[in-house]
């Protein structure tokens, strides 16, 4: 399990008072916020969470480097009284980087997860420039995970993909994007590969899981989720390439049954010719038997005659002779 120390920077702007999201974008972000910190704190004890916000009068730090769910409840409520304004991204990443660098525990890998939920503006939607701060997060060893949901949806095809780019270092930097729908934003998260490392899940297993399209179960395959039951994903894999196999085989032998008709049929024709050949030989020979047989009845009775004609003669000589 990482070893972490993560702040997370929530959107706290006008938009989340918009209700796409159940119940509201802001309930549902709070919703995220603790199952990220809950899942971090299960993955290692070590781990610490912190959290601020980037709106409102400007972007502030509420909780550092704790292990207290308390103090997240606490600071969320503080923070749902104070909605409005606009995001400043560059500068909260700023703060956030910051605030990790005076981690206690030096020991602790550094991540930034960013909940954007509204347009970007200002710098934040100057490419250039955030990809200038992604490079030097990415020199100072600094992970950084985005979620896109509500308005922030349309951002991350840009600008927030060019960050994450620049950012990665061994794929450990992340962008979920949660358009609106019946799923829960905090269970799109937790299946995402922004927690799969927490949970166990090597990075490769997730597949699409949680990606661009954050559309939440739809993107599993078979509709399973491999980081809740592991081995029926497994076993319907297993099964999905057995049945291919088991096609690929019946259509191989198709294939060679087709190629093979043709040269059946050629032999069969000359196998029919053969026969009617050695029936037309046959009935030929029968022919000439029984021509043979007529020829030899014919010269019997000729021979009978001749015969009978000669004994006659020589009766007559006989009695001319006794006169």
């Amino acid at each position: 399990m990482p070893l972490e120390a993560t702040m997370m920077i929530i959107d706290n702007s006008e938009y989340m008072r918009n209700g796409d999201y159940i119940p509201s974008r802001f309930e549902a972000q709070s919703d995220a916020v603790k199952t990220i910190f809950q899942t971090k704190i299960d993955s290692n004890p070590e781990n610490t969470v912190g959290v601020m916000t980037m709106a409102n009068k400007g972007p502030e730090v509420l909780v550092t480097h704790s292990k207290d769910i308390g103090q997240i409840i606490k600071a969320l409520h503080v923070t749902s009284s104070k909605i409005g304004g606009s995001i400043d991204i560059p500068t909260a990443i700023n703060i956030a980087q910051l605030a990790l660098k005076h981690r206690e525990n030096k020991n602790l890998r550094q991540r930034i997860i960013v909940f954007v939920g509204s347009p970007l503006q200002g710098q934040g939607a100057d490419e250039r420039e955030m990809v200038k701060l992604a490079k030097r997060l990415k020199k100072n060893n600094v992970a950084v995970d985005f979620v896109a949901f509500g308005d922030g949806v349309e951002e991350e095809t840009n600008v927030l993909k060019a960050f994450v780019d620049n950012t990665a270092n061994s794929d450990n930097s992340h962008l979920v994007s949660v358009p609106p729908g019946t799923h829960l934003l905090s269970d799109v998260i937790i299946s995402s590969p922004i927690l799969s490392e927490d949970r166990g899940i090597p990075p490769e297993a997730m597949g699409d899981v949680g990606g661009a399209s954050g559309s939440g179960g739809a993107n599993f395959e078979f509709g399973v989720d491999p980081s809740l039951d592991p081995e029926l994903a497994l076993a319907l894999r297993m099964s999905m390439e057995e049945e291919q196999a088991r096609q690929a085989a019946e259509e191989q032998t198709r294939q060679s049954a087709t190629d093979a008709q043709p040269q059946t049929e050629s032999a069969g024709v000359d196998k029919d010719d053969e026969a009617m050949l050695a029936q037309a030989l046959a009935m030929s020979e029968r022919n000439d038997v029984d021509m043979g047989e007529e020829q030899d009845e014919d010269m019997d009775e000729e021979e009978a005659i001749a015969r009978a004609i000669q004994m006659s003669m020589k009766q007559e000589e006989k009695e001319q002779g006794g006169q």
